[in-house]
């Protein structure tokens, strides 16, 4: 009967010199240096061949599991906690869950190659355009990215609403906000609170929105980090404020699939989640802040509840009152 032989070029190469050996063509020292093996292993996989033929050349593990493999049972409890709970998750998050609530330690790589192998259509790498990455700034509050992203975070829980992201260029280290709208107002309130935690930036690097910029004057935004010594920059494309961007992808898998864990379905509990565990844990693990210089400013000094705020200039009338979004509004005389 006829065997079909699946070789690899190695034993293949290793079979034209058994054949070469047989015929007494080369001796055993020359077929081991050509092999770089040694003699005694030369004269084993020569007995072999002589015994078998060409079935001898083939390695002895050939279709056997591995000793060093994992057990069949974790690959299948693996599979059946994918399908049943994880199925749309990625390999990363994936065997992080595995860590964090089965106990099961696996590296995201082996977890990507099992379910591949199991038809997990979620596991591949989506292929995106390649584009010249532009250097990371060399310290920390040298330029912050700012950013909003609209999504149903709640998964279909509570109405769609916004994050809005603030990433240091140089480290990565993330600030987030969920806000019902990326509106003026909320906006303040975010860039405040950012400044309140981790000092002034140098620079605030946005997109062209109405919240920040506007021809020829300032908006409330842009009037607040002039007043602070902040640099506006404003990017010409989605794909140059890349780092923001690429961290609403992220934040859009993980945050998402975090707050359905959490059972959170409010603006105010997802951001007592956000700074009760999700920031610090986030950038424990991803901001790279180590032997980067600091050059945020101190906020001590700066009267915040009248730098992030609206302003407009208005004329007094004789009667002390103004014109404010079509009513009239009375000021108080200093004397009453």
């Amino acid at each position: 009967m006829n065997t079909i032989l699946t070789m690899t070029q190695k034993e293949r190469d290793r079979l034209t010199i058994l054949n070469q050996l047989s015929e007494r063509k080369i001796t055993v020292a020359e077929a081991a240096q050509t092999l770089r093996i040694s003699e005694r292993q030369m004269y084993r996989i020569a007995k072999r061949y002589r015994s078998e033929g060409d079935q001898g050349v083939l390695h002895r593990s050939r279709g056997r599991p591995s000793h060093h493999g994992y057990p069949v049972a974790l690959h299948t409890r693996v599979k059946d906690l994918y399908w049943q709970q994880y199925r749309d998750y990625g390999p990363t998050l994936f065997s992080e869950m595995l860590c964090a609530y089965h106990s099961i330690r696996l590296d995201h790589e082996t977890v990507r190659r099992w379910l591949s192998q199991a038809g997990g259509m979620t596991v591949g790498r989506k292929k995106r355009p390649h584009r010249r990455q532009r250097p990371r700034r060399s310290a920390i509050g040298e330029l912050v990215q700012f950013d909003g992203s609209p999504h149903d975070w709640f998964a279909g829980r509570a109405p769609v609403c916004c994050l809005l992201h603030a990433i240091d260029d140089a480290s990565g280290r993330v600030f987030l906000r969920f806000v019902p709208s990326e509106n003026t107002a909320d906006t303040l309130r975010t860039l405040r609170h950012y400044c309140e935690r981790f000092g002034i930036p140098r620079t605030l690097y946005t997109d062209h929105g109405t919240v920040f910029y506007a021809k020829n004057t300032l908006t409330d935004v842009g009037r607040a980090m002039t007043t602070l010594g902040v640099e506006m920059l404003f990017a010409g494309s989605p794909q140059a404020k890349g780092r923001v961007e690429r961290g609403n992808r992220t934040h859009q898998d993980r945050l998402v699939k975090a707050l359905s864990r959490e059972g959170i379905s409010t603006i105010a509990d997802a951001n007592r989640y956000l700074d009760e565990h999700y920031l610090d844990d986030h950038n424990r693990r991803f901001a790279q802040c180590d032997g980067l210089p600091d050059v945020h400013r101190s906020a001590n000094g700066f009267d915040f509840p009248n730098i992030f705020c609206f302003q407009t200039e208005r004329g007094v009338r004789n009667d002390y009152t103004i014109m404010l979004g079509g009513n009239y509004v009375q000021l108080l005389d200093d004397d009453t």
